[in-house]
């Protein structure tokens, strides 16, 4: 699934468990302080937004446009990307 400000792959896992959640800027987004800022903003997104969900493991990826958002908005649009994947706990 993919927005502007994040992508997310969702692979199915343990029923019974809580899955994991996996925060991945790739190098081509620029430097490493750029990339670790975006994984910080990933981060307190995927709290905010409620994930990790049961049964299900989570990536996220940084897009260029992470950087510049704030960690609502990117909350936003992983709440809009989990409600089109349907998949929830």
């Amino acid at each position: 699934m993919s927005h502007r400000l994040v992508r997310m792959t969702v692979r199915s896992g343990d029923k019974g468990d809580w899955g994991k959640v996996a925060f991945v800027a790739p190098k081509r987004l620029g430097t490493a302080v750029f990339r670790n800022r975006c994984k910080r903003v990933l981060r307190e997104a995927a709290r905010q937004s409620g994930l990790p969900m049961k049964g299900a493991d989570v990536i996220l990826f940084a897009t260029r446009d992470t950087h510049d958002c704030t960690p609502q908005e990117v909350a936003s649009a992983l709440r809009s990307l989990v409600e089109k994947a349907g998949v929830r706990s």
